[in-house]
C-alpha cells in the first residue's frame, strides 16, 4: 500500500478538523482543571493480557513503535494518550507536558522516556495509578484520546507482589467506568471465555454498550474461526468486534523510509490477507476488519459518546462555575489577581519601605552606630592600660606605683601617665576604624533590609527573601574593600596627632559620664548575678573577704587556691576572686566619674588626668570623619544602586515559570490565583462547549450540500464516514 493510499484514508480528517480541535482544546482544559471526576470527557480505555497484542494495536493506531518494551512488566503507569489530529503540518512529533519536554521528534525518545518513567516504579511496587500523560501531534493520527493501561496477568512472577494480579484489576477498574469506551484487546487463539478484558468489561458494562471487541492475531487461527469469533453471539457487543493483524512483518530497514510507513506496511499486510479470504472477510461477510476501520470505529464512538455526555458535562461544569464564583466574591470581593501582578505589587510595596527607610537612617544614625561601638573600644582600652586586672590567684597583690587612684595628684610632666595616654590614642586610631566602620555600617543595612522583608508580603517567598538578601549583600560586598580603604585613608592624620578643642572636650566629658554608667550598672548586675550561683549574698560576702585577706597576705594560702582553700571548693573561690574584680572594676568607675566631673577636667589641657574625656573625645573624631566617606563610598551607592538590582533580580528577568512559582510560594495567593484560574478556564470551557452544540445543531439541521435531513441524518454529530 502506498503513502498516497494512506493519505486518501486519512482525508475525511480535514472535514471534521474544526470540532475535533476544539474537543481536544476542552480535554484539556478540563485536565487543567482537575477538580472533579464529573469535569472529563470520555476516553477508550485499552486493556487485554500481556500478551494480547494490546501495545500492537495502540502502536498502529498512532503509526509509530513507541510504547516500552521489554520481556518483564514494563508498563507500570497509566498512560494517557492524547492524539491530535495536524492537517495543516507535517511534522509529527509527541509531547510530554507534566515533565515540561516539548516537540520530541524522534519516536525512539519517546519510547525511552516512557521505559523510564514506568520503570521508575519499583518491582516490589509495580503498578502505580500517578498517570503519564503524553500528547503526540501528526496530520496521519485521528483526534482520540486513548488510555493504556498495565495488562491483565494469570500468573504472579518470583519477583512481583502476591497481590499484583488485584492490583492490576483494580487500577483497571478504575479506568473502565462510565463514560469512558472500553477497548477490550482479545487474542483471537485464546477462547473469549478466558479473555481478561471481556470478563473485566462484562463486570462494569453487563450490556456491552460502552466496549468494543478487538480480536488480534486473526492470522494465526483458521479464516473460518476468526470470522466465527467476529460474529460471536455468546459475548454481544453493542459496538460489535473489529479484527485486526495489527503486529507489523518485519524487515530490514522497514521504519527507516518515513513517518507514515508502520500504518501503511500494516495496512498492506492486513489487506493481503483479508483479500485472500474473502468468503469470511470480504465485504459481503457482514464482519468489520483492519486498523484502518478501526482507526474509524474508535472515532465515531469517541465522539458520539462525547456527545452524549456533552449536556452532563457541561451542567457539572455550570455548578463548579457557580461555586468558584461565590468563592472569588466572597473570599476574594471579586478583586483580580495575576502571578505578575502580585510580584509587581509586592516588589513596589518593598522599594516604597526601603525608601523611607533611606530617609530616616543617614549620617546621624551612622555617626551614632559607629560611634556606640567605638566606645566599646575606648572602654576596652581603658580597662588594659588603666583599670584593675581580672584576679587569677590567691598570691599577695602587688603594689603598684602608679597607682590610678593617685593619678588626680599626679606630677604634670609624668612619662608614666603621657605614655599611657599616648599608647591608648595610637590603638585607638591603628584598631583598622576604616574595617570596623564599614562592617559596622554595612551590617546595619543588610539587617535592615532583614527586617523590611521580614515585614513585607516577602516573608513567605523563599525564593525572593533569597534573591532581596544576596541583591543587598553583593552591592555591600563590592562596596566594602574600597570604602574601608577611604576610611582608613581619611583618619590617618589622626594617627599622630589629634587636636581636640573646648567643645569637642566638652561634648566628650558629658558623654564620658553616660558611658560610664552604663559600664558601672553593667558591672554591679554581673557582680548581683554571681550571688544566686553561689548560694546568697552571705556566702559570696564570706568567700569575697577570704580571697581579700589572701591577697593582702592576711591569710597564708598554700599553692595558688585553684584546687580550694580556707574551707571553700575551687569552684567557689573562682566566682569570690570574680566578685572581687567585679567589686574592685565598680569602685574604680566610681573614682574616675568623680574625676571626670570635677574641676581638673573641664579643661582640655588636663588631658593626661583625664583619658576617659580624650579618648571619647578622640572617638567622636574618628566617627564624624569616617562617617563622611562612609556617606559617600557606601551609603549612597547602596540607596542608589539596591532598586535597581532588585528590578534585575525580580523584574523583568523572571521567566513565567519563576514568576508562577513565586506567586505560589504564599499559599493564600496560591489559593487566590487557584480560584480565578479555574473561573477562567470554567468559562472558556463553556465557551467552546456552546460552540460545539451550536456546531452540533447545524449539522442535524443542514447535509453535506446545504439540504436539510437528506441522507445524512443518522450520521451521528460529526457524521465522518
Amino acid at each position: 500500500m502506498s503513502g498516497r493510499f494512506l493519505a486518501a484514508s486519512l482525508r475525511p480528517l480535514a472535514a471534521r478538523n474544526t470540532s475535533a480541535a476544539t474537543n481536544s482544546s476542552i480535554r484539556n482544559i478540563l485536565q487543567k482543571v482537575g477538580q472533579s471526576s464529573s469535569l472529563t470527557l470520555p476516553s477508550i480505555v485499552v486493556i487485554g493480557s500481556q500478551s494480547s497484542g494490546k501495545s500492537s494495536v495502540l502502536e498502529a493506531i498512532v503509526g509509530h513503535e513507541f510504547l516500552p518494551k521489554g520481556l518483564n512488566m514494563v508498563t507500570r503507569r497509566p498512560i494517557e494518550l492524547t492524539l491530535v489530529n495536524t492537517p495543516d503540518s507535517t511534522e509529527e512529533y509527541g509531547e510530554f507536558p507534566d515533565l515540561g519536554l516539548r516537540k520530541v521528534t524522534d519516536f525512539s525518545s519517546i519510547q525511552r522516556t516512557l521505559t523510564e518513567l514506568n520503570m521508575a516504579v519499583s518491582e516490589a511496587e509495580c503498578v502505580s495509578h500517578d498517570p503519564i500523560h503524553l500528547t503526540i501531534y501528526s496530520r496521519n493520527v485521528p483526534d482520540l484520546s486513548l488510555i493504556d493501561l498495565p495488562g491483565y496477568i494469570q500468573v504472579v512472577g518470583q519477583n512481583q507482589p502476591l497481590q499484583l494480579k488485584q492490583k492490576i484489576s483494580e487500577l483497571c477498574d478504575k479506568y473502565i467506568q462510565p463514560p469512558n469506551v472500553i477497548l477490550a484487546i482479545s487474542a483471537a487463539d485464546v477462547d473469549l471465555a478466558n479473555s481478561a478484558a471481556l470478563r473485566a468489561s462484562r463486570r462494569v458494562d453487563p450490556r456491552g454498550e460502552r466496549t468494543i471487541g478487538v480480536i488480534t492475531k486473526l492470522d494465526l487461527v483458521d479464516p473460518a474461526r476468526g470470522a466465527a469469533i467476529l460474529n460471536d453471539k455468546q459475548y454481544p457487543l453493542r459496538l460489535g468486534y473489529v479484527g485486526v493483524v495489527s503486529k507489523a512483518p518485519h524487515s530490514q530497514g522497514l521504519f527507516k523510509m518515513g513517518s507514515s510507513d508502520l500504518l501503511a506496511t500494516i495496512a498492506k499486510n492486513e489487506k493481503s490477507y483479508f483479500s485472500a479470504h474473502p468468503h469470511e472477510f470480504g465485504p459481503e461477510a457482514g464482519v468489520n476488519v483492519g486498523t484502518l476501520n478501526l482507526r474509524k470505529t474508535l472515532m465515531r464512538v469517541l465522539e458520539q459518546t462525547m456527545s452524549s455526555s456533552l449536556q452532563s458535562t457541561s451542567d457539572a461544569i455550570r455548578q463548579e462555575l457557580e461555586e468558584a464564583t461565590y468563592e472569588f466574591k466572597v473570599q476574594y470581593n471579586d478583586r483580580p489577581l495575576s502571578a505578575e501582578s502580585y510580584l509587581a505589587e509586592s516588589l513596589d510595596a518593598f522599594k516604597h519601605a526601603f525608601k523611607q527607610f533611606t530617609e530616616e537612617f543617614g549620617r546621624p544614625e551612622m555617626h551614632e552606630l559607629l560611634k556606640s561601638e567605638l566606645d566599646q573600644k575606648v572602654l576596652d582600652l581603658l580597662a588594659a592600660r588603666y583599670w584593675n586586672k581580672p584576679v587569677t590567684d590567691l598570691t599577695p597583690a602587688q603594689h603598684d606605683l602608679d597607682n590610678l587612684a593617685d593619678l588626680p595628684k599626679a606630677d604634670p610632666d609624668s612619662l608614666y601617665w603621657r605614655r599611657q595616654l599616648d599608647a591608648s590614642t595610637s590603638a585607638l586610631t591603628k584598631l583598622g576604624v576604616g574595617r570596623l566602620a564599614t562592617t559596622v555600617i554595612a551590617s546595619s543595612l543588610q539587617a535592615h533590609v532583614d527586617k523590611l522583608l521580614a515585614n513585607s508580603s516577602f516573608a513567605n517567598h523563599p525564593f525572593a527573601k533569597q534573591a532581596i538578601t544576596e541583591a543587598a549583600s553583593t552591592i555591600l560586598n563590592e562596596r566594602f574593600y574600597s570604602t574601608s580603604d577611604q576610611v582608613e585613608n581619611c583618619i590617618k592624620p589622626f594617627k599622630f596627632d589629634i587636636e581636640v578643642d573646648e567643645r569637642e572636650w566638652s561634648q566628650g566629658r558629658d558623654h564620658v559620664v553616660t558611658v560610664l554608667k552604663k559600664e558601672l550598672q553593667d558591672c554591679e548586675a554581673a557582680l548581683a548575678s554571681l550571688e544566686p550561683a553561689v548560694g546568697g549574698r552571705r556566702k559570696l560576702k564570706e568567700v569575697m573577704t577570704f580571697v581579700d585577706k589572701a591577697r593582702k597576705g592576711d591569710i597564708t594560702v598554700e599553692g595558688d587556691g585553684r584546687s580550694g582553700a580556707g574551707g571553700f571548693s575551687a569552684a567557689l573561690l573562682a566566682k569570690g576572686r570574680e566578685a572581687v574584680f567585679l567589686r574592685d572594676r565598680a569602685d574604680i568607675i566610681k573614682m574616675r566619674m568623680m574625676a571626670v566631673k570635677a574641676k581638673q577636667c573641664s579643661n582640655p589641657k588636663n588631658k593626661y588626668y583625664c583619658p576617659e574625656v580624650f579618648l571619647d573625645a578622640a572617638a567622636t573624631k574618628l566617627a564624624s570623619t569616617a562617617v563622611l566617606f562612609l556617606n559617600v563610598e557606601l551609603l549612597s551607592e547602596f540607596y542608589y544602586n539596591f532598586p535597581r538590582e532588585l528590578d534585575l533580580r525580580l523584574g523583568r528577568h523572571l521567566s513565567p515559570e519563576e514568576v508562577e512559582k513565586f506567586a505560589k510560594e504564599d499559599p493564600k495567593i496560591r489559593r487566590h490565583l487557584e480560584v480565578i484560574r479555574k473561573k477562567e478556564l470554567l468559562e472558556l470551557v463553556l465557551e467552546k462547549m456552546d460552540s460545539l452544540r451550536q456546531l452540533e445543531g447545524r449539522d442535524r439541521e443542514h447535509g453535506p450540500h446545504g439540504r436539510r435531513g437528506g441522507a445524512n441524518k443518522d450520521r451521528g454529530r460529526w457524521g465522518l464516514f
